[in-house]
């Protein structure tokens, strides 16, 4: 049986759980989330590697087309510790998580502040919140972006799986309108599948409703 390339990456961030840190936009503090007990912090970036290594060809061209956009390629590690400088900065006190995982950057967007219940139309109070990570992603353009809604358990997984299409997809559509450019984005809903708290609670379920901008470096 042939093992991915992806498959090694999610056994690689399950390995190294406690090395994962996360943001937290209240107190300024970097610290290992609860919800790493029991389930992977980096469950979301390895989820959306997976998915990006079953793309074709054309997905890889992309990425070439992306990096003549913005000018040829960067130092990796240099250039998204300095990105994820800027997010932090720029996401302090928003409610949203700063995570980083090898040289990928997560930004954790709980649903109860982004969407109302049931609904993929975006807050207004969280246009701001975006407009701070559209100018960010404006100045690293080296990066795809990729943007992935989550639903908690509850409901049929058709609903769910709809759902989390078009939250993802409304989350896209404004970084577009505010001029990032739709090469770089790649939208993916998975509805129930990835969770990263237990659904048997409501605490558990809220974590994981949520959106996630998982920013991946372009090789030059």
């Amino acid at each position: 049986m042939k093992i991915s390339h992806a498959s090694l990456f999610s056994l690689a961030i399950l390995v190294s759980l406690s090395a994962c840190t996360t943001f937290d936009p209240y107190t300024g503090e970097q610290k290992t989330t609860k919800t790493a007990i029991g389930a992977s912090i980096g469950a979301g970036v390895g989820a959306v590697v997976a998915y990006l290594d079953n793309k074709d060809e054309d997905s890889r061209k992309r990425n070439k087309r992306i990096l003549a956009a913005a000018g040829g390629g960067a130092a990796i590690g240099y250039y998204m510790d300095a990105q994820e400088a800027k997010l932090r900065q720029q996401l302090r006190g928003s409610g949203v998580s700063v995570e980083r995982v090898g040289d990928n950057i997560n930004l954790i967007m709980p649903g109860n502040i982004t969407f109302a219940s049931n609904s993929a139309d975006i807050n207004a109070s969280f246009y701001s919140v975006l407009d701070s990570v559209a100018l960010v992603l404006e100045e690293y353009d080296k990066t795809l972006v990729v943007v992935a809604g989550h639903t908690d358990s509850d409901g049929g997984a058709a609903f769910n799986e709809d759902l989390s299409e078009r939250r993802a997809q409304s989350v896209s559509g404004y970084l577009v309108s505010q001029s990032i450019l739709p090469i770089r984005l790649e939208t993916v809903g998975f509805g129930e599948r990835q969770p990263i708290a237990g659904n048997d609670s409501a605490a558990g379920k809220q974590l994981n409703r949520r959106v996630e901008i998982t920013l991946l470096p372009i090789a030059g």
